[in-house]
């Protein structure tokens, strides 16, 4: 696995406009580019020139592994559905493509190192949404993105802690 850092920042409420649709670990890929596709065309930009662009997910169920999906920018458009992203403290995950084009495989070992391995080690809980920020930086020679992941401290059973 990369060396693949964590950062926290406290990111300001942000409303995005786009499309909805049920979505599941199996379907992802598909249901993601469908939904861009929608997105697209509603907007009547081409795929890659509509930046911020944000894939968002939330309320993911572990035990059937659906989740809904969210394709969205900052165009205000009366085919869109609105969301509004929450203010609060956010986990960033900065990804760079392998081989400078699997974006896929970047995103998955980023998301499971935070699930898996950060989240264990710190003091916070996941909020079960999260979602890719592609920005300017995600194009050129050198593209990145984000991962921005809802976090909120644990809370800690004080009695218990100090019965042990």
């Amino acid at each position: 696995m990369a060396n693949l850092e964590v950062r926290i920042e406290s990111l300001e409420e942000r409303t995005v406009y786009g499309l909805w649709k049920k979505s599941n670990d199996r379907t992802i890929k598909k249901d993601i580019d469908s939904l861009s596709k929608a997105y697209h065309d509603i907007v009547s930009i081409p795929k890659g020139k509509v930046l911020p662009y944000f894939v968002l997910a939330q309320n993911y169920n572990i035990e059937t592994q659906d989740f809904e999906l969210f394709i969205g920018s900052n165009i205000v458009n009366g085919n869109l559905d609105s969301y509004i992203l929450p203010p609060g403290n956010y986990a960033i995950i900065t990804v760079k493509p392998k081989l400078g084009f699997l974006w896929g495989l970047s995103i998955g070992e980023a998301k499971r190192y935070f699930y898996t391995k950060w989240l264990s080690e710190n003091p916070y809980k996941a909020i079960n949404m999260e979602y890719e920020y592609h920005t300017e930086k995600s194009t050129g020679k050198s593209p990145t993105i984000d991962i921005v992941f809802a976090i909120s401290k644990k809370l800690y059973n004080l009695r218990a802690i100090n019965e042990i």
